[in-house]
């Protein structure tokens, strides 16, 4: 339960944080492209639900993390985190979830617990070729919630 927690708040906190619209760089020619969200960047509904499937696999898989996440219901954390995801990124969604904060109080998240669930993100964005920049709009978030969310030495 811990773990979903800490995952839905820290993917809906980095997307939040990431999701302005940007210049669409997929051709269109010199300087004065479209600006689509984060969303439409990532591949809208299909994408997200893709990677959040892997990621959730990954932090099931990750030995460092798990044990919070063993009493989880899987299939609601799937879908609780694609409507975040999909809210915070400009898509049609909306988060009505607790503040960083809030949500984490209590619960003891350490740095290193904090840093597997980032990592076990990456991995699941590198496995679907999300492109460098909307990754580093992504995970460059993280940064900032970690004193949210991270509460114990």
């Amino acid at each position: 339960m811990r773990i979903r927690m800490l995952m839905m708040a820290a993917l809906v906190s980095l997307a939040a944080c990431a999701g302005k619209p940007k210049t669409d760089t997929t051709g269109g020619g010199g300087g004065g492209g479209t600006t689509d969200s984060l969303y439409d960047r990532l591949g809208k509904m299909d994408a997200i639900t893709a990677v959040v499937d892997d990621f959730v696999a990954n932090v099931a898989a990750d030995a460092r993390i798990n044990a919070f996440f063993a009493n989880a219901d899987v299939p609601h954390l799937k879908k609780m985190l694609v409507d975040q995801i999909c809210a915070a990124t400009g898509g049609p969604c909306k988060y009505t979830g607790k503040d960083m904060k809030t949500a984490h109080a209590g619960m003891g998240v350490k740095s290193p617990d904090f840093d597997a669930l980032v990592e076990d993100l990456k991995k699941s964005l590198d496995k679907f070729k999300v492109p460098a920049k909307e990754q580093g709009e992504l995970l460059g978030a993280l940064a900032p919630m970690k004193g949210d969310i991270v509460t114990a030495p």
